[in-house]
């Protein structure tokens, strides 16, 4: 039988999404919980690996398991063994072929800047802070540039394993809403610290220290070393990835 689920957590005490023999990890708390209710041990796949410090508000996961349980007992089950930064949201039965991470079409993320003069402290977990006034209007302009199937070598990290520097991002915008702004991206897949170093590069043409066409020019560079420094982790969330309707799930997570 074959489980997935959705699950949110704040990533800032963990060391990310894979199991680690070193520290505490999001997958390796999981995988704990759902043995316990099991009985047996077992493993998960995941839509996106995510890294330390960085928050999902819908990871998908799929795992199998011989035992019998309801939909219900999976999530409750799983949530009385999690601590207070991780929950299961829901739980669905689905097919032997559904692949929480090579069925997805498209994930989410959302990169949230707090724009004031002072430090948050109710939301300091899940920001990163700029003092300096910076131009959403600008960084969206920039940012469209981005648009479409390209090479993004330049906004991927040193340590990045992909094949292929190839992404296609599908939308990217920039918003102010008082005192955040965000940035909300979808593409089909990401590069590692992709989104990171888009952002550390739009806040540089946020703060009028580079031309919005710089974007572009960076891009079509493919040069890591000049593009801007890798945004904080903490103002990182994956919102969700994006599956066909064949598979019944929830609607946040299907096309």
């Amino acid at each position: 039988m074959r489980i997935a689920l959705g699950i949110e957590y704040d990533g800032t005490d963990f060391l990310g999404w894979q199991r680690l023999s070193h520290g505490r990890s999001v997958q390796g708390n999981v995988e704990a919980a759902l043995s316990f209710v099991a009985a047996h041990p077992l493993n998960v796949t995941c839509a996106g690996r995510t890294d330390a410090g960085v928050h999902a508000r819908c990871q998908v996961v799929h795992f199998d398991s011989p035992a019998q349980r309801s939909e219900r007992a999976w999530m409750l089950g799983a949530n009385a063994r999690l601590g207070h930064d991780v929950a299961v949201l829901w739980a669905r039965r689905v097919a032997d072929d559904f692949h929480a991470r090579f069925g997805a079409r498209a994930r989410r993320y959302r990169y949230t800047i707090l724009n004031r003069p002072v430090r948050a402290a109710l939301t300091a977990r899940f920001v990163t802070w700029e003092r300096v006034p910076v131009d959403a209007q600008r960084m969206h302009a920039a940012a469209q540039s981005l648009l479409g199937e390209r090479d993004f070598s330049a906004f991927r990290s040193v340590a990045c394993q992909a094949n292929s520097p190839m992404r296609n991002v599908h939308e990217i915008t920039v918003s102010r809403h008082g005192d955040e702004v965000r940035i909300d991206i979808a593409a089909n897949a990401f590069l590692h610290h992709m989104v990171r170093n888009i952002v550390g590069s739009l806040l540089m043409i946020g703060r009028g220290e580079r031309p919005a066409e710089w974007l572009g020019e960076i891009l079509h560079g493919r040069d890591r070393s000049v593009a801007g420094p890798t945004a904080p982790a903490s103002g990182l969330t994956f919102i969700a990835p994006r599956y066909p309707a064949q598979w019944t799930l929830p609607p946040e997570v299907t096309l």
